[in-house]
């Protein structure tokens, strides 16, 4: 088991990878040329810069059984699909009975923007949200290490 972090603003780099040192679980970054990371206890994979680029790439290292961390609903399906459990910066865990609602969220979203519409922006981050991902990451986590033994 990995985790792969989506790495292009992603607010929980950092604290991913502490857990997955903690954890003894190779973490690796996938971002674009655009974005430079270089955490010492992780693996950071840097491709071109394009439409989803880092996307695909992604989607073709994951493996049955490895966790993921994406804010991205596209990317998630893709790796829910090659049987990886997925997370989003938040702790919510992206599933089979939630990932259809959340893509139709999305292109209704995507809908009222061509049409000119505008809706609400992301609010600032709260320590809660550090919290709840930390909590479901080393849920996940632990859950592995508890299979494995």
């Amino acid at each position: 088991m990995r985790i792969l972090v989506d790495a292009d603003g992603c607010p929980v780099v950092d604290s991913t990878v502490a857990l997955a040192k903690a954890h003894h679980i190779e973490c690796l970054l996938l971002c674009d040329t655009s974005h430079v990371f270089e955490k010492d206890d992780a693996k950071t994979l840097t491709f071109s810069k394009g439409a989803d680029s880092v996307d695909f790439a992604l989607v073709n290292l994951v493996q049955p059984g490895d966790i993921v961390v994406t804010q991205d609903y596209g990317l998630a399906a893709m790796c829910l699909a090659r049987n990886a459990a997925v997370l989003n910066q938040d702790g919510m865990e992206y599933t089979a009975d939630n990932i259809d609602a959340l893509l139709l969220q999305r292109h209704t979203a995507k809908k009222i923007r061509n049409a000119g519409g505008r809706l609400k922006g992301s609010q600032k981050r709260k320590p809660e949200q550090n919290a709840a991902f930390l909590d479901k990451l080393t849920e996940l986590l632990s859950a592995y290490e508890s299979r494995s033994l």
